[in-house]
């Protein structure tokens, strides 16, 4: 709970003074200046978060846990990410089908530059022919006149070696598509650090506002009550004075703050993808989930699902892979194939040819290229298991570096909270002694600016815990 959400009254057991001491105010001052410091005092009792309500119907409540899904749904940069996973699952549908057999049709189209003419002499084809004699009896002149041809060919062609090579290659394409899906996870996941990060800003200058709004209601009434001391001669005409000089900073500090706090919640809304101006009040912060008390939890939890260590794991798939198939191109090519040629414009030329049959394609000699290639296909391996142990000891001493600090920064909470109660009670006590006129204004100055500087570290110490709470979310790979 907030300290500046609890109202402790000046006994320090209930939300009002006692019934002894506004006997004493009533007995010791007239019953205008009883009045006067009866206000004072409950004004104490009030909460900066009451001061600062908004009432506004209009703005929605939004809590970080809304403001994370919001962005995962609209925000842009994780949409550009998300647009590359689904370049590199096209390509991965588009390469599958090279397992499947091609068609290529060939068409060369062309006008003849000269004649193409040759003869054939008699009895060129034989002579040995009964009743008939000489093939051909005399000799032949044949020519194709220079005029459009034209050749077609259309081949059909099935890989059979090759299908394991495409395989491989595939694995490999399948691979690229699950490490860009972690990649748009660890964006995700930065996007939501990024959120929750802005998130706690606009809590934390909430909470400032709430604060100063506190000062700057206790300094009006302080004001009062000392110009009517000035009034009545029990009180210099400086100390009112330096009772508006410092009015009027706590008015500035609010103005300051009111304008940082439009800038936090502009710099939100664009995180979350929608209008700057849409309006919005923020709900209280989630409770301390499991793995913030158990270290082996969390990074157990981090080794599971930690993006990083996910994409380590995908690149030694990937080099072996990568190994596997440098080995493959010591397999020749083979592939059954079906062609049929149409040359159409020639003389004496057959016009319809069709054959079927098997391509092969190797090259024995390559001096020592395809070893090479595979020691150096291993050497990746080797490199990329090394990364990983890497990557996997790097985790580790994040999670537990940001673990400990989470666990520094709430402790860090309780101790400012504590002397924030602390500082707020000791104010009351000198506001009512400054009332008896035992105290000096000086001293409640002077103990304002102690509440003041506790509700600055009491912030700044929330702030430093939500910072660190939501960089070990984003440590053990929660989304």
């Amino acid at each position: 709970m907030r300290a500046h959400e609890r109202s402790i009254g000046l006994t320090g057991k209930g939300t009002e003074p006692s019934v002894y001491v506004r006997r004493r105010i009533m007995g010791k001052l007239g019953s205008a200046q009883a009045v006067m410091w009866w206000g004072l005092l409950a004004l104490l009792t009030l909460s900066p978060a009451a001061l600062s309500q908004d009432n506004s119907d209009e703005a929605q409540i939004l809590s970080v846990d809304d403001a994370v899904k919001i962005a995962l749904a609209n925000n842009r940069t994780l949409k550009i990410v998300s647009l590359d996973l689904d370049v590199h699952k096209e390509k991965l549908a588009a390469d599958k089908t090279r397992r499947l057999p091609s068609f290529n049709t060939y068409l060369f189209a062309s006008e003849l530059l000269s004649p193409i003419s040759y003869t054939i002499n008699a009895g060129q084809l034989g002579c040995n022919y009964p009743g008939i004699g000489c093939i051909p009896s005399s000799n032949v002149y044949l020519t194709t006149p220079a005029r459009p041809t034209a050749t077609v060919l259309a081949t059909a062609s099935q890989p059979l070696i090759q299908l394991y090579k495409i395989n491989l290659y595939l694995r490999g394409q399948q691979l690229s598509v699950e490490q860009a899906e972690e990649q748009l996870r660890e964006q995700e996941q930065t996007v939501v650090d990024n959120v929750r990060q802005a998130f706690y800003k606009v809590v934390e200058i909430e909470n400032q506002i709430a604060s100063t709004q506190a000062s700057i209601k206790q300094y009006q009434e302080l004001d009062r009550i000392t110009l009517q001391y000035v009034s009545q001669q029990v009180a210099l005409q400086s100390e009112n004075l330096e009772v508006k000089a410092r009015l009027a900073q706590e008015e500035l500090n609010l103005v300051k703050l009111e304008d940082k706090d439009e800038t936090a919640r502009e710099t939100l809304n664009d995180m979350l993808g929608r209008d700057l101006n849409t309006k919005f009040r923020t709900a209280a912060v989630a409770p301390i989930s499991a793995e913030e008390e158990d270290l082996a939890s969390a990074q157990a939890k981090a080794l599971a699902q930690n993006p990083q260590m996910k994409e380590a794991e995908i690149t030694v798939k990937q080099a072996d892979n990568a190994r596997a198939l440098a080995k493959s191109q010591y397999l020749p090519d083979l592939n059954f194939s079906i062609q049929y040629t149409t040359p159409l414009g020639y003389t004496f030329i057959p016009t319809n040819i069709a054959n079927a049959g098997f391509e092969f394609r190797w090259e024995p000699f390559e001096w020592g290229r395809r070893k090479h290639e595979v020691n150096e296909k291993t050497l990746n391996v080797e490199q990329s298991k090394l990364k990983l142990d890497n990557t996997k000891s790097q985790i580790l001493i994040n999670v537990g570096d940001q673990f400990r600090s989470l666990r520094e920064a709430r402790a860090a909470v309780v101790v400012a909270e504590a002397k924030q109660n602390a500082s707020r009670e000791k104010l009351r006590e000198v506001t009512w002694q400054y009332g008896q006129q035992t105290a000096l204004l000086r001293d409640v100055l002077q103990q304002q600016s102690a509440v003041e500087s506790a509700d600055s570290d009491y912030n700044d110490a929330l702030a430093s815990f939500w910072s660190a709470k939501a960089s070990f979310q984003k440590a053990i790979g929660e989304e």
